[in-house]
This record gives C-alpha cells, sequence and structure tokens, in this order.
C-alpha cells in the first residue's frame, strides 16, 4: 500500500471515530466534538446530559424570563426571574424573584422584591453569591424601553442569603453615563472577585463598560472600555446590532456588556455581546486578547454569559451562545472553540433564549432562559 493510501486510511478512521463520539450523546445534549480535538490539538471536551427532572418548583409557583443563575459554596443553585413578565392570568401564583435551590433541586429558600429602604429592580437581570454568603442582584429596567415612570435601574444590590439587604451601590434613575463612579445604568451583570473582595460590574444595558467597586463599601476602584479604552457611548444602534467595524478587531468601544467573569489566575472575561466578541483583562483593566464564538450555518453567535470548569485550572470555559441557542465549550489556556452542548428548541437540553449560565464544583451545568422556555436546566457531566 502507498503512503498516500495509508494516510488516507488513517485520516478516515479519525474521522470515524469522531463521529461515533458523537453520535453516542443524547440528542438532547450533543457535543459538537471537534476533530481537531480528538486529534490532540486540543483537549476533549467534557460531556453533559439533561436532567430534565430539575428542578421542582414547589406551590403551583409560575416562572417568568428566567434571566439568571449562580452556584453558591454549598452547591446550591439560586435562580433569579421576572414575575412582571408573567402572564397576566398566572400573575397571582408568580414564584418569588429569588429562588434557592440544592443541588437535587428542592427549594431550600425563597425572597425578593420591593421592599423599605431600597431599589429592587425593575427587570431583574444578573444574579451572583459571593464566596462569603453574599446575594447580588443587578436589572436593566428601561430596556429597551422607558419603564412607565421612565427611571432606568441604576443600581446594584448586595443582601444576606435570607435576602436582607446590606448594601445598594447606585441609585434608581441617577445615572449620568459612562463616567459616572456612584451610578452604574442597567448593569448586565456582577462577579465578586474573593481574593480583592472587588465587584465587577458588566454595565452593560446603559453604559459601555467594566466598572469595578470595593465589595465591602462600594467605593469606586476603576473602570474601562473596550481594549482598555476609556468607556465612551458607541454610535447610536450599536447595543442592538454590531455597528461597521473600525478595525479587523471590531469597533473600539464595547457594544452590550452582557457578562463579566474573573477565573483562578486573575483573568476578566467580559462578553460583548452584540459585537460577538470575547475580551479578556488583567483585573486592572490591562486588554489581553479577543476571540469571536464561531457559529454552524448562517446564524450569528450571540456570546451572553460564562461558567468556568471547577478544576483548579479552570480547563474548561463555558460560553451562552443565545445565537444557535447552545453553550459552547472553549480550552480556556488556547480559547480555542472545542465543542457545544444543545440546540434551539423546547425540549430538555434544548434553549429558546439562553440568558446567563453557573457550574458547580462537581462539574454540572446550569443554564437560565428568557422569553420562550422560561426555565432553569441542570446538564449532569458525564465523563468524569
Amino acid at each position: 500500500m502507498s503512503m498516500i493510501a495509508r494516510r488516507s486510511l488513517l485520516a478516515l478512521a479519525t474521522i470515524a471515530t469522531v463521529l461515533a463520539a458523537v453520535t453516542a450523546v443524547p440528542f438532547t445534549a450533543r457535543l459538537a466534538v471537534t476533530v481537531e480535538a480528538q486529534q490532540g490539538a486540543a483537549p476533549r471536551p467534557p460531556m453533559f446530559r439533561v436532567d430534565p427532572s430539575w428542578p421542582s418548583v414547589p406551590n403551583d409557583w409560575a416562572l417568568g424570563e428566567v434571566t439568571s443563575i449562580a452556584v453558591d459554596s454549598r452547591d446550591h443553585i439560586w435562580v433569579l426571574h421576572r414575575p412582571r413578565s408573567i402572564p397576566e392570568e398566572r400573575r397571582a401564583n408568580a414564584a418569588p424573584p429569588v429562588l434557592e435551590f440544592d443541588a437535587d433541586g428542592r427549594l431550600v429558600g425563597s425572597w425578593g422584591g420591593p421592599g423599605e429602604g431600597y431599589d429592587w429592580p425593575e427587570r431583574e437581570h444578573g444574579i451572583f453569591v459571593d464566596a462569603n454568603g453574599y446575594v447580588w442582584i443587578s436589572g436593566n429596567g428601561g430596556w429597551p424601553k422607558p419603564s412607565p415612570g421612565g427611571s432606568t435601574d441604576d443600581m446594584v444590590l448586595k443582601f444576606t442569603a435570607s435576602g436582607k439587604l446590606v448594601r445598594q451601590i447606585g441609585r434608581r434613575g441617577q445615572s449620568s453615563g459612562n463616567a459616572d463612579r456612584e451610578n452604574v445604568h442597567q448593569p448586565a451583570d456582577v462577579f465578586v472577585h474573593a481574593p480583592t473582595n472587588e465587584l465587577f460590574v458588566a454595565d452593560g444595558y446603559g453604559n459601555q463598560r467594566v466598572i469595578v467597586f470595593d465589595a465591602e463599601t462600594g467605593a469606586f476602584k476603576r473602570m474601562w472600555g473596550a481594549f482598555g479604552n476609556t468607556p465612551e457611548a458607541p454610535a447610536p444602534g450599536a447595543r442592538g446590532a454590531a455597528p461597521a467595524s473600525s478595525g479587523p478587531d471590531g469597533p473600539p468601544q464595547f457594544g452590550l456588556v452582557h457578562a463579566v467573569k474573573v477565573s483562578n489566575d486573575g483573568i476578566v472575561y467580559v462578553a460583548d455581546r452584540s459585537n460577538n466578541r470575547l475580551q479578556t483583562f488583567t483585573t486592572e483593566g490591562k486588554y489581553l486578547r479577543q476571540v469571536k464564538v464561531t457559529a454552524d450555518g448562517d446564524v450569528t453567535a450571540v456570546p451572553a454569559g460564562f461558567a468556568f470548569s471547577p478544576d483548579p485550572q479552570q480547563r474548561f470555559l463555558y460560553v451562552v451562545d443565545s445565537g444557535p441557542m447552545r453553550v459552547v465549550i472553549f480550552d480556556r489556556e488556547s480559547l480555542t472553540q472545542i465543542g457545544a452542548v444543545g440546540m434551539r428548541g423546547p425540549n430538555p437540553g434544548e434553549f429558546d433564549i439562553v440568558h446567563h449560565m453557573a457550574a458547580d464544583s462537581s462539574g454540572n451545568l446550569y443554564t437560565a432562559e428568557i422569553v420562550t422556555n422560561r426555565r432553569a436546566q441542570k446538564f449532569v457531566r458525564t465523563d468524569d
């Protein structure tokens, strides 16, 4: 047999192995495993199956748009939803906006909503539980249409795990724009970096920046825009659809800053949703690199949220892609796209519209869906 023939047979065998691995995965959580990953250029992506019975919502409670999800140090899962988005005929049965579940999906706590001494968001958006057990809430009220009173959610709230207010940063309707150091403006996501106890905010819908506060005192620390530039408002329409690029890497300012997370090794990951790009920075705001999510077919990728695998190196970066409706898996070290979970649809393991996500200490994934499916889902890691 010739050398060319032997190489052809080897290539066909490799492809057959990959196809066998993909078709062996349950349909609802099928991974798009790449040939490159199988050949050793990148790690093999983890595998998952959906748990269709998770969670169990009691009391015949109705959920509105499930906007965000977080996991605490006990592997309790925190779900944030929008009661005001529930159809009028079911709104009397609305669940409280903050729901706490254990890993098995049993409800262990619930609270939230307007109260004395703080501005509860008109449109709930982001939730995060920090290493000290404090629960952080953000909202984007006033987007895309002004609220009835014309105000906007220009604040971030910090609560105890039982729902007692600890601190409010910013005030409703008080933002003066991207240079404001006291107020945010319709923030999309929050993350507390435990080693420095700093609050990173994806500020987000009204502004176009990452802003950092002291998580204890609420004092302003620093802020930055795309590529580490001084935050400035982009051209009109930039937050709804990506504007014309000013260079090969895209616009010099963020479009819609939809998610922020900080890895164990101190890299800040930012999802610029409307420009289909992930940018990374040091915790001080120095720009490191950029990558775009590659979509199959002609559907534009829309990066919207992050989670890390729980190993100390956080080998895998999970990215919500609310364009094709999936979770994309990256090798975090190289920022190489190596697989994906899910597809568009109404069934368990499918998405419409996936919005934010989280991961627990066992490597299981949790997703939040808005608009159509309006649910939280659990994907159990099966390859450990």
